[in-house]
């Protein structure tokens, strides 16, 4: 018969042997039977399918997997899916470096295309190398290359131990997704929450697509300030009697054609004659006014700046609230249009223009410089300096800003009243760590347009419009047509609009399909109703929305908590979910954030197979919400190290109290011996999760429980408190310090009680040797027997939010079913095991009385096995009655064959006559604080 219990347990392998009886199982299968107040729903992030998935996700995941596992343990059944977001510009970019090619909407389908390049990344590829192909080849591409990257995703989350439900897994470029965000989008259309305009887009000019300001990063940049003169023109010089030159400083001096104004501060004195007067621009002699405005820097430069369309977001804002007129240059290419703007009608300024016409902003800007020196227009050289300047957070170009007609949803940053609400809905959100609430607070406050949701890409959530074409051709903006909500989802490219033909496609008379896609956050918004079947299941999603928890990391709180919240205000009027925890991120060792972009980080597998899920695991969980943590190695060697010593010390455990033989005969046994050795007094439901079975009755005191000597009673007692603090703890989503509590008390459990009490556990037996749990033994060795098993299940129980596959492991080996579906420890029954016992002190101060037999051993240069004749143990005073109730397990762990514990303040040297030295300082130096051994006489 093979043991149920092996000679050698190790952590390695445990990963997918419970994986696969996880899954065999149905262990973290969701139960849809549940009523609402028995469910604990989750809004598990996504990852963005591009790729890897790095060491900060293992990071993060592991944080909410420890909660789920424990809200699962207190009886909630936990709904855990997991999401891919797999459409969008990242998944986008990995297509075009790994199959070399890039999308054109304007080439025929190819069926059955080969992609010329496979493997890697692509690197060596350069873009104008990569083949275009059509827009249905490309996201057949993407389809297929994420449906790959899925599979390892999921192999990993797997290997890791996240219990969520795999048969609820979802893609955001699914069907039933892609419905769901159309659906919102359309409600959110005919609530005016939706609309087109034409405005100033922040542009990347690399990916020719709109961006947010959500996704915006500035990044430090070289430039330089060049000095530019504006002459005056009539009404200034009339007004003013001056002939001079008015001085700008620029870093954009190719932006003159686009100049519409100059502004400086209503408050600076210098300018204040030339306001309402107008000023030449050098090189293509327009007329522009010089105006106020408050944003203008008397500071910055020569205080007095010009304002282009557009330059930055502040041009942005001056253009709109001074009501200037457009002149843009810049196209979509980021290249200079062809033809010269409104206004740049003469022929200096058309010739002027012309030498712009079709060049990159880089070219353009040396050729603008070039005709101010040749035109004396420029004082001295080029100053140079460093500075901000805004970026894609995906791109490596600095963001343009081009006048496109985009799509956008109100957030709040144009309307004050809905600002306010979304202000109020950020103060109902349990924030952890609560600070993490002001940066979500910030960031509403710091809008400055609404949700900017279309993009001009290919892989994505098609927006569901059409347009009317009127008798020429053109499209009649504000006659949508749109579908109805059962024909979702719908791609205008490519299905008809209502009420017409394919054949009127592009005709006059007929219609046009929006091209424009979704913003990959306008369907990651909804990720609660997507996975919650708002759209197909209404029965479900009324029993977890709103949802529980929202984990997700700091750097989203501005895109995909913000955008969560506003889609769930808009369309349901409450917030998503109660909780947000919010982790940190991970830190490289020079203390910098992990990231792809940086490419500083570190790929999971090999850690994981390194060092053991659990032990990766221990390294995660021991930082705590919204904490920043160094990648540690180090740490990871502490978790594998834990691990290890829940499997050796749960071996010790289960052959001492018996367990271990019963378990050999069948499982039946096992649970029969762990409540005969308990003596099922502590109840069926409170540690073994059974009926009790027949009591061993020299175990019970006249309390009826099995635990009878002090020193197991202050171990249950301390365990209690454990218990109780590190519930609190996971109630208040500090995984960190549960971990801790369990951790500080379980080290104490292997170093000192079990050392204590091995041989009254034993009964005379020698440690190791077989032991039946069903036949009669001492009062003393039932106690440590009951308290052994109570410990190691509380122990079990405690762990296995962190470490899965340890636990899970060694709970096979005697108990039936998952310690992951066991009920969360209870307190109760502990203190009632540990009845008068108010603490841990005793256990303390025992095992503090034990280190100081083995030093002595160890200073003396013998083995700990040698036997000591006699020993006089010196407590201190405060200690002392503690270490006389642990004596008899103390002199057979310190191998004390006779003992003495006397009072370290009573050990002070007397006079003869019963009285101490004048000084009243007694005979004797020694520290009375500090446990201390004579006249120790050691065995030959």
């Amino acid at each position: 018969m093979t043991s149920r219990i092996p000679d050698k347990a190790t952590v390695d392998g445990l990963e997918d042997r419970w994986n696969e009886a996880w899954e065999s199982q149905g262990t973290y299968r969701f139960d849809e039977s549940k009523d609402r107040e028995q469910i604990y729903s989750i809004d598990t992030p996504p990852p963005t399918v591009s790729g890897s998935l790095h060491v900060g996700h293992v990071f993060s995941y592991t944080h909410t997997d420890a909660i789920a596992r424990y809200q699962r343990m207190c009886g909630r059944e936990v709904f855990y899916p997991m999401g891919w977001d797999d459409n969008g510009l990242p998944t986008e970019r990995r297509v075009q470096n790994y199959f070399g090619v890039r999308c054109d909407p304007h080439l025929p389908y190819e069926p059955g295309f080969t992609p010329p390049h496979e493997g890697g990344e692509g690197k060596s590829i350069k873009a104008a190398d990569q083949q275009p192909i059509s827009r249905r080849n490309f996201v057949e591409l993407c389809e297929r290359l994420t449906e790959e990257d899925e599979k390892q995703f999921e192999a990993l989350w797997r290997h890791l131990g996240l219990s969520v439900d795999w048969s609820r897994t979802y893609q955001t470029i699914a069907p039933n997704a892609q419905a769901v965000a159309q659906q919102a989008f359309l409600r959110s259309l005919a609530r005016g929450e939706a609309y087109q305009a034409e405005a100033p887009t922040l542009w990347d000019v690399t990916f020719r697509t709109a961006v947010a300001q959500a996704e915006l990063e500035d990044r430090e940049r070289p430039g330089a300030y060049h000095r530019i003169a504006f002459e005056p023109a009539a009404d200034m010089e009339e007004a003013t009697g001056s002939y001079d030159s008015v001085w700008i400083e620029t870093t954009r001096p190719e932006l003159l054609p686009a100049c519409v104004a100059l502004v400086a501060h209503p408050d600076d004195e210098r300018y204040q004659p030339l306001f309402g007067k107008h000023v030449r621009t050098p090189l293509f002699g327009v007329e522009v006014p010089v105006v106020p405005h408050r944003l203008a820097s008397p500071d910055k430069g020569s205080g007095i700046a010009m304002i282009c369309t557009f330059g930055d977001v502040t041009d942005v804002i001056w253009w709109r609230e001074l009501d200037l007129p457009m002149r843009s240059v810049l196209g979509r290419d980021g290249r200079f249009a062809a033809d010269a703007p409104a206004g740049l009608d003469t022929p200096d300024a058309v010739a002027a223009y012309a030498e712009l016409a079709g060049k990159t902003v880089f070219s353009a800007q040396a050729r603008v410089v070039e005709m101010l020196r040749d035109a004396d227009l420029m004082d001295g050289d080029p100053r140079s300096i460093a500075h901000p300047v805004k970026f894609y957070e995906k791109g490596d170009k600095p963001l343009e800003i081009v006048t496109s007609r985009q799509w956008y949803i109100s957030n709040g940053g144009r309307d004050a009243s809905l600002r306010a609400e979304l202000l109020s809905r950020g103060e109902e959100l349990d924030f952890v760590p609560a600070h993490m609430g002001k940066r979500y607070e910030n960031w509403v406050n710091g809008l400055t347009g609404d949700w900017l949701i279309s993009r001009q890409r290919f892989f994505g959530v098609p927006i569901p419009v059409w347009y009317p074409l009127d008798d020429d051709g053109e499209p009649v903006w504000d006659q949508r047509i749109v579908p109805a909500e059962d024909t979702l989802p719908v791609d205008p490219s490519v299905d008809t609009a209502p009420g017409f033909s394919e054949d009127q496609r592009d005709q006059p008379g007929g219609f046009v399909g929006e091209m424009d896609i979704m913003d990959t956050w306008a369907t990651s918004s909804l990720t609660p109703q997507i996975v919650g079947g708002w759209r197909d299941d209404p029965a479900l999603f009324a029993k977890v929305f709103p949802m529980d928890l929202r984990p997700q990391g700091q750097d989203i709180i501005r895109t995909w908590l913000f955008s969560t919240v506003v889609r769930s205000h808009l369309e349901h009027g409450v917030l998503p979910w109660k909780h947000a925890a919010i982790s940190g991120w991970i830190l490289d060792p020079d203390r910098k954030k992990m990231s792809k972009s940086k490419g500083n980080v570190v790929t999971p597998m090999g850690l994981l197979e390194t060092h053991g899920s659990d032990a990766v695991r221990y390294w995660a969980a021991s930082a705590r919400l919204g904490t920043d943590a160094a990648f540690d190695e180090g740490q990871m060697k502490v978790g594998r190290r834990l691990a290890m010593k829940v499997l050796n010390a749960s071996k010790f455990v289960l052959g001492a109290t018996g367990i271990s033989t019963a378990a050999d005969e069948s499982l039946a046994e096992g649970i029969r011996a762990v409540s005969h050795v308990t003596g099922g007094a502590l109840g069926a439901d409170a540690l073994t999760g059974n009926a009790a079975g027949d009591a061993n009755p020299a175990a019970l005191d006249s309390t009826g429980s099995p635990v009878t000597q002090p020193l197991d009673r202050a171990l249950l007692a301390g365990l209690a408190d454990v218990v109780d603090k590190a519930g609190a703890a996971f109630e208040a989503y500090d995984h960190t310090r549960a971990l801790e509590l369990a951790e500080t008390l379980f080290w104490t459990f292997c170093d000192d009680y079990l050392e204590l009490v091995k041989t009254r556990a034993y009964d005379g037996a020698a440690p190791g040797e077989s032991i039946d749990p069903f036949a009669e033994c001492s009062p003393e060795a039932a106690s440590a027997r009951a308290t052994l098993t109570i410990a190691l299940e509380t122990f079990l129980r405690l762990f296995a939010p962190v470490l899965p596959f340890a636990t899970e492991e060694v709970w096979s080996w005697f108990r039936p079913g998952s310690v992951h579906r066991a009920p969360w420890p209870s307190a109760d029954p502990l203190r009632a095991a540990a009845g008068d016992a108010p603490d841990m002190t005793l256990v303390g101060a025992a095992g503090e009385a034990l280190a100081t037999l083995r030093k002595i051993k160890s200073e003396a240069k013998v083995s700990q096995r040698t036997e000591l004749v006699s020993v006089d143990l010196l407590v201190p005073e405060a200690k002392v009655q503690a270490v006389f109730a642990a004596r008899a397990d103390l002199m057979a762990a310190g191998r004390a064959r006779k003992m003495q514990i006397v009072d370290a303040v009573m050990a002070l040297d007397p006079s003869v006559d019963g009285e101490g030295p004048e000084d009243g300082s007694g005979g004797s130096s020694a520290d009375t604080t500090v446990m201390r051994t004579e006249n120790v006489v050691f065995a030959d």
